[in-house]
């Protein structure tokens, strides 16, 4: 097979979709090599240097480079026949409008429906835009691959999609985070960024979504009886500074460690940034998968994260769940795992299992059987 891929996001983005291109395409020409797999750009830049049997297509007429974002969205599609691509693999959401009538084979992944789940927390243009190509990915696609139960189960409910159009294929993480801990590694990280030995960790945008207002009032909640503060990986608005003025009315400004604000982090000591926390806090409201906790899972880390929403897939017996709507929920995790030593090393040794179902190789398998059904 000859398989294209939109891989923008894993040339452009540092985050969640930008990491699943990446992942995904590596593992897929590490693991099924004898395809042949073409990733089609609006640009290229250094974040993603693909394995060399993997080849890049960039827009080369004029029109095409000065008016990137339409050749992604719609002229694309024209290009797919003269470069033999057999499947197209929308890996974030979407595909090229018109790839339905240019006779290529395709599939997109859905990573969740969370602008439908909560549009009051987005722009209603972005909304309508999401949904615009949303809805035309998985009427345009042959098979919609969802990336939890959960995902799922939105899109059927959401947009109508028939079930045995939706299979599952759990993702996987950058696989540094596979490799044992190294307590040198994690004591120069923490001397490099001049962090605490002892700390909570939060990784991921500051918005409502994430919950991490709550875990500021649990804190507070806590202060006579737990003295660890938190690191804080990620960045936001609004919202951000709303449980900024939260901390300084409270006076737990210094208990909470914005990473972003005081250093530029580097990704290569994520691994080591999570080796080092006490426990990873990810009480979100709602998410597709929650690639967080994966991490985690793999890096010896505790997580106290949610009940509900896709997190029992993706943290299993592993995790400690809690009521992400609830202060009191949060608080009391977050004291459970932090004095109960026997606690935690039940969760680290559960997590390093349950985290074996989420490998690279198996998520690479999983989407090439998808590639292969299409072509049945």
């Amino acid at each position: 097979m000859r398989i294209g891929f939109d891989a923008k996001r894993a040339f452009q983005n540092r985050t969640g979709l930008g990491n699943y291109s990446r992942t995904l395409v590596s593992s897929l020409a590490e693991y099924h090599p004898d395809h042949e797999y073409v990733l089609f750009a609006p640009k290229v830049k250094p974040l993603y240097r693909p394995p060399g049997a993997v080849t890049t297509v960039v827009p080369r007429q004029f029109l095409h480079r000065l008016l990137k974002p339409v050749w992604r969205s719609r002229w694309v599609s024209g290009e797919l026949k003269s470069h033999g691509i057999d499947v197209f693999h929308g890996l974030s959401a979407e595909l090229p409008f018109g790839i339905h009538r240019t006779g290529v084979r395709s599939t997109v992944t859905m990573h969740d429906l969370i602008f439908e789940r909560y549009p009051r927390q987005y722009n209603p243009i972005d909304v309508n835009t999401y949904r615009k190509k949303a809805k035309y990915a998985c009427q345009a696609a042959d098979q919609v691959i969802a990336i939890s139960l959960q995902t799922k189960a939105d899109l059927i409910e959401f947009y109508g999609v028939q079930e045995e159009k939706i299979p599952v294929c759990y993702q996987a993480c950058d696989p540094s985070f596979q490799v044992p801990p190294d307590p040198q590694k994690v004591r120069e990280m923490l001397v490099r960024y001049n962090l605490p030995s002892e700390y909570f960790l939060y990784v991921g945008s500051v918005i409502e979504r994430k919950n991490l207002a709550r875990i500021a009032a649990a804190m507070f909640l806590l202060k006579d009886r737990l003295n660890v503060p938190l690191v804080v990986l990620g960045d936001g608005g609004a919202y951000k500074k709303k449980v900024e003025a939260y901390l300084a009315e409270k006076g737990l400004t210094s208990r909470v460690i914005f990473l972003n604000d005081v250093t530029k982090f580097a990704f290569r000591d994520l691994p080591a940034l999570y080796q080092g926390a006490l426990a990873l806090l990810y009480p979100s409201t709602f998410e597709g998968f929650g690639i967080p906790i994966l991490e985690a899972l793999w890096s010896h880390t505790p997580v106290v994260t949610s009940s509900g929403s896709c997190f029992a897939e993706t943290g299993g017996n592993a995790a400690l769940y809690v009521d992400p709507f609830s202060v009191d929920s949060i608080a009391d995790g977050m004291l459970r795992v932090a004095v109960e030593p026997a606690l935690r090393q039940g969760m680290v040794e559960k997590g390093i299992l349950h985290a074996r179902h989420f490998t690279p190789e198996k998520c690479a398998d999983a989407v090439m059987n998808v590639y292969q059904n299409i072509l049945k």
